[in-house]
């Protein structure tokens, strides 16, 4: 193992793109459709479903709860549509039981030690809703609340804007946090997230989306066949509970090792007890560049289907899960039981436990300041 070494990743990151003007806005081009339809009520308020299509043949579905992608629909290499990622077809199913299918993270993706950390001086105590420690903002984070949503048309986009504000105390959390989440769909087959938050008190923010992906558009079967490339030399080892050590450890000659395209379940199941946990991949890989611009770090390809989803992104590091608590005892989208391993997560964000390591990269946020972070998946066809 190396120690780690921090490098240099501004929390406020750029978005990937300068937003287009709002003066002299024209319509969206006609290719672009929008549709909204009633999806049922959650907390006493009215639940829309989005579904914004373009002429590529990709379309996706949207709601406001949870902004939650609940529909993800792009043709393979014989022009034949699939849903290439995990949910159900009501609302009643994410109110009844959803592990975080497509939804917006927050306030902080990914785990929290023992459910609680310090800022300034004091200590914040969060609900311990994954064993001892506190996950994806707790009981009831993002992923659980209904956000006002407003369609944006540009000329060449369709941009779906989200916003909630968390209150002080929501949580666990200090501070009145103000969230925007924009989903924008163009004609390049991609799916666009930028996220937006400020604050009137100092608190933490690591928001991400939480997509199940099956390239093959069939949850029946596993994705052990995908193959994945990940740009990085490094990831987070974890404990018996999959929080990080505080170290990196180097990919190379390790299950982690992804820096070339591999078939994801050559190594999946090697016995390495003391790295690999959690029933499968369930770590976060390290981005070691050395500015702040967007880089496509992540490619995903699924042979039988000949989908490519590549990932772009500000953030400094990305959680890879490999669907390891999926037990078929979930039943989705047209009665299809999802079981072990039949979809997998790549989750952009800041490193699990950063409140309470020091040496990761800052996710505090204060006032005054702008929390902005990207992450474009972008789709194409390889034969």
């Amino acid at each position: 193992m190396k120690k780690f070494q921090p490098f240099i990743f501004c929390l406020l990151a750029a978005p990937l793109f300068t937003a287009c003007s709002t003066s002299g806005q024209k319509e969206a081009s006609e290719v672009i459709t929008v549709q909204e339809e009633p999806f049922g009520e959650a907390d006493g308020k009215k639940v829309t479903l989005f579904t914004i299509s373009n002429q590529q043949g990709l379309s996706v579905k949207i709601t406001n709860y949870g902004g939650i992608i609940t529909s993800l629909i792009v043709p393979d290499k014989t022009g034949k549509p699939g849903d290439v990622v995990l949910g159900y077809d009501n609302l009643q199913g994410y109110l009844d039981k959803s592990p975080y299918f497509g939804s917006i993270i927050g306030r902080y993706g990914n785990r929290i030690a023992g459910g609680q950390f310090s800022l300034n001086d004091k200590t914040y105590v969060l609900a311990k809703n994954n064993n001892t420690n506190h996950l994806h903002g707790g009981v009831k984070g993002f992923d659980k609340v209904v956000w006002e949503a407003e369609v944006v048309r540009e000329e060449k986009a369709v941009k779906l804007v989200l916003k909630y504000l968390s209150p002080d105390g929501e949580e666990g959390y200090p501070g009145n946090l103000q969230v925007e989440v924009t989903y924008i769909i163009d004609e390049r087959n991609q799916v666009r997230i930028d996220y937006r938050a400020t604050t009137d008190a100092p608190t933490i923010v690591n928001l991400t989306n939480h997509s199940y992906f099956n390239l093959i558009g069939d949850p029946a079967q596993t994705i052990l066949d995908h193959e994945l490339m990940i740009k990085s030399d490094y990831f987070l080892p974890v404990d018996s509970t999959l929080i990080p050590m505080g170290e990196l450890m180097k990919v190379t000659g390790t299950p982690f090792d992804f820096s070339e395209f591999r078939r994801i379940g050559d190594s999946i199941d090697v016995e390495q007890t003391q790295i690999l946990r959690g029933g499968g991949y369930d770590h976060c890989w390290v981005f070691t560049r050395s500015s702040n611009d967007p880089e496509n770090l992540v490619s995903l390809f699924d042979p039988s289907s000949g989908r490519l989803m590549e990932v772009i992104t500000t953030e400094p590091g990305m959680q890879f899960y490999t669907g390891n608590f999926l037990d078929g005892t979930i039943t989705g989208k047209g009665g299809v039981a999802y079981k072990f391993r039949s979809a997998l997560c790549l989750e952009t964000q800041h490193y699990p436990d950063s409140p309470n390591q020091p040496d990761f990269p800052s996710v505090t946020l204060n006032p005054g300041e702008e929390y902005l972070s990207s992450t474009i998946y972008r789709f194409s066809i390889e034969p």
